[in-house]
């Protein structure tokens, strides 16, 4: 299979720019392609993960990626979707996260044999002649078609409107495409659907001004069966990088994913074949568990190895049901009712007895002695939500010693 075919099954595409031009550039195969990363962290997120597994998937069917690094992009913040002005950066902060991200990126795509290119935007960016630009690009670009582009709706009908500054992200990107084409004969851009006006403004500026043909596709955002954004937890969101999101937490967070978005998530998400993807996806009822634990160790094992995902697993297994501290441990039955709008953690320690007062609870919790599965808990006006829960089942833990299984009911 081409990697059209490939991404097309797997269920990554969304729009693209001209359909059958590129599905017969990927009947040749070896097309130089880009996408871009902006380094608003030090570390990418689960969000970022669908686009790396399509490069990885194009690499694997013999295409060239090129991850572009916002070095120089990232020192404006791209409007798309935000309904407020991003915070702006620093030049050291924006720099030292390019470099963590790159590190990250050369454990899913393959750098050797100029097989795939790292780049940052910086290089041409940073020192552009404001005058020479405008004449040279701004020329190629309609501010009343510009308006109307949907990254740009959302600020435009908020009394804050858009600033000139993110105004110019559009043309910043489309000039990305243009110098990538240039420097390493890139003829495609990919990217989140969100992407789409930013990705044609590239297509039709290398179009214009160089009288060349270029190509755009977008993937589906990775949501729920809800149309939520995945990839948040109540401490924040999934990251890459094991110090900020441990293995563990993130094994658990794909091992509670819902049981619609499980083969969704097998096929955008791994590498497993299509046939198993939705064999695991056709599980019923308690069975589905088993595709979820799948889901969970293949996924763990792309992002941080199969040692760690056969730790996670393990680790898992001890806490839910399969181990002595969950075994042996008291349980408390308590309606589910009572964490739909959440039960502070005083409340719950309290309930259950692991504590005997809420003083004492409070002080448990200051101290960082509780916990809840994996997640250590600080607050003291923490709330435990049915969300936390696996398969019904809360393990809470005080100190070394003390633990306590609670079961919805």
């Amino acid at each position: 299979m081409n990697a059209y075919e490939v991404l097309k099954e797997r269920g990554f595409i969304e729009q693209l720019t001209h359909e059958e031009e590129i599905k017969a550039l990927f009947e040749k195969g070896g097309v130089t392609f880009y996408i871009g990363i902006d380094p608003t962290a030090d570390s990418l997120h689960v969000g970022h993960f669908l686009t790396v597994m399509a490069m990885a998937h194009m690499q694997r069917c013999g295409n060239r990626p090129i991850c572009l690094m916002g070095g120089g992009t990232g020192m404006i913040g791209d409007p798309s979707g935000k309904a407020d002005m991003r915070k702006m950066m620093t030049v050291e902060t924006i720099d030292s996260n390019v470099a963590a991200i790159k590190n990250q990126l050369s454990h899913f795509i393959d750098f050797r044999n100029d097989s795939a290119l790292i780049v940052n935007n910086a290089d041409w960016l940073r020192n552009l002649n404001y005058i020479e630009f405008l004449r040279d690009v701004g020329v190629h670009f309609s501010v009343n078609r510009m308006l109307t582009a949907d990254c740009f709706k959302v600020r435009m009908e908020k009394d804050a409107g858009l600033s000139f500054l993110e105004f110019n992200y559009m043309i910043m990107q489309a000039y990305d495409f243009l110098e990538l084409h240039q420097r390493h004969n890139c003829i495609m851009q990919l990217g989140g659907n969100d992407q789409w006006s930013n990705i044609i403004a590239g297509v039709e500026l290398i179009r214009r001004k160089l009288g060349k043909p270029a190509y755009g596709m977008t993937f589906q955002l990775l949501t729920n069966s809800e149309g939520v954004k995945m990839g948040k937890t109540v401490g924040g969101a999934v990251w890459l990088d094991p110090e900020k999101t441990t293995p563990y937490e993130f094994y658990q967070y794909w091992r509670n994913v819902g049981d619609k978005d499980v083969e969704k998530c097998l096929a955008l998400l791994t590498f497993l074949p299509m046939e198993e993807v939705r064999r695991l996806g056709a599980l019923q009822d308690s069975e589905i568990n088993k595709a979820k634990e799948v889901l969970a160790f293949e996924l763990t094992k792309i992002v941080h190895g199969e040692t760690e995902a056969a730790k996670a697993q393990e680790a898992a297994h001890a806490l839910f049901g399969k181990g002595s501290a969950a075994g042996s441990a008291p349980t408390t039955e308590l309606p589910a009712a009572d964490f739909a709008d959440g039960m502070d953690i005083l409340t719950l320690l309290t309930t259950i007895g692991v504590v005997p007062s809420r003083s004492e609870g409070r002080r448990a919790v200051q101290q960082g002695g509780v916990k809840l599965g994996e997640q250590a808990i600080s607050d003291v006006g923490f709330k435990v939500t049915a969300k936390l829960f696996t398969d019904g089942k809360l393990l809470v833990q005080k100190g070394k010693k003390t633990f306590h299984n609670v079961v919805l009911k």
